[in-house]
């Protein structure tokens, strides 16, 4: 930046005059490829763009920086609305792009510059123009997480739905910047949340692996398919699991996403010897009446079972793999199986409740399968989930004398 430069970068008028009528060289740039219009379209020092175009000879209104951007470009960057008017007024080209692709209105967009915006929207450059990688000024506004520019885009007619050339929608990007507000206006506005990007990602996937749960929580009210799989075969809960998010986890458990699916690593969770086709419901019991008992299951889960042995009596009440790599997902440590067995006991409460079976008989059964007949014939336990004042007595485990 030479003196010439500065004095325009900083709005000196009656400097910048003195250099030229001493000689300075009017066509000089800085090592950006800025030249006296770029540094007062910048800065927005309208007299000094004045000066330029009026006194000065040979100036090319249009002539791009090393970013290949106008001056028009630098002034709607960085929000200057009236020398983006005076550049307007002096018949620079509205539609050129620089080296990216962009506009005046994905700059704009991008930086959040709402006054700026509707000018450009008013002289009618295209909305749908995209850039190198194929975004529109929706999904730079997207991208910024600008609310109100959004809201303007979409008054004025942008598409919701375009698609960049990685299939990313506007909505991908309000999930990649973890905006609530931003994605709730995309999807007022018509937003399909059910699109896969090149990675086969929906909007969904991403709000999980980025761990934004209020997100996650506005696509599950928007129908999003909470089983949609990416090209890696993993569905949101998997993204859940792998990155321990157990909020999230917690949600798309409870919202009955399917548990039979797998990602790339693991076969299908469904076994194909079970005609029944069984699918069990990831839902706890947690009801007032089952007090007691579920102070039994734990117990249960904390002292007496093994590490290894709460897995033994998943599978023995028919949880697929998949329901015990979900569970397991939840909670590390050297001693988290106690946590992963308590949970399970409460999953397994819940299903015979719904399924009106004997609590008694599938515990003892499944007791006995994994070679804990000990355990199995507790009398107190038996008495306390078949008890239908269960919920008033006080339960205490004591194990049978070894055999």
């Amino acid at each position: 930046m030479n003196a010439l430069l500065l004095s325009a970068w900083f709005g000196h008028l009656r400097i910048l005059q003195i250099l030229v009528n001493s000689g300075a060289k009017i066509h000089c740039e800085s090592k950006d490829g800025l030249t006296l219009l770029h540094c007062a379209a910048q800065k927005g020092h309208v007299p000094v763009l004045a000066f330029i175009m009026e006194d000065l000879e040979d100036v090319d209104l249009d002539h791009v920086d090393k970013l290949g951007r106008t001056a028009f470009h630098r002034a709607a960057e960085h929000g200057q609305l009236d020398a983006l008017d005076f550049l307007v007024g002096s018949g620079c080209d509205h539609s050129v792009k620089d080296k990216e692709g962009n506009t005046a209105l994905h700059l704009a967009a991008g930086r959040g510059h709402v006054a700026v915006l509707q000018r450009l929207v008013d002289i009618r450059l295209d909305l749908e123009e995209q850039n190198a990688e194929g975004l529109t000024a929706l999904h730079a506004a997207a991208e910024g997480t600008h609310l109100d520019c959004v809201q303007l885009l979409l008054r004025a007619g942008s598409s919701v739905n375009a698609l960049t050339q990685k299939n990313l929608s506007c909505l991908h990007y309000a999930a990649l910047s973890g905006s609530e507000d931003v994605s709730r206006a995309l999807i007022h506005a018509g937003g399909c949340t059910n699109v896969a990007d090149h990675q086969g990602a929906s909007p969904m996937h991403l709000a999980v692996r980025h761990n934004f749960p209020a997100l996650v929580r506005l696509f599950m009210n928007s129908d999003s398919d909470l089983n949609a799989m990416d090209n890696r075969q993993q569905t949101p809960l998997h993204l859940a699991a792998e990155h321990a998010w157990q909020d999230i986890a917690e949600m798309l458990l409870i919202a009955g996403v399917d548990l039979n699916l797998r990602d790339k690593d693991h076969l299908s969770c469904k076994d194909p010897s079970d005609p029944s086709g069984k699918s069990l419901s990831f839902k706890q019991d947690h009801r007032q009446e089952t007090q007691q008992l579920r102070s039994v299951l734990w117990q249960l889960a904390s002292r007496f079972l093994q590490p290894h042995e709460w897995k033994k009596l998943a599978y023995s009440w028919e949880f697929t793999e998949a329901h015990v790599y979900a569970i397991e997902q939840q909670w590390t440590g050297t001693r988290s199986y106690q946590e992963h067995g308590h949970r399970m006991l409460l999953i397994w409460l819940h299903g015979v409740a719904t399924a009106g079976e004997n609590p008694s008989k599938a515990l003892f059964e499944g007791l006995v399968a994994i070679g804990r007949r000990s355990l199995a014939g507790w009398s107190t336990v038996a008495r306390s989930l078949t008890s239908t004042s269960a919920s008033r007595v006080q339960v205490i485990l004591v194990p049978q004398p070894p055999e």
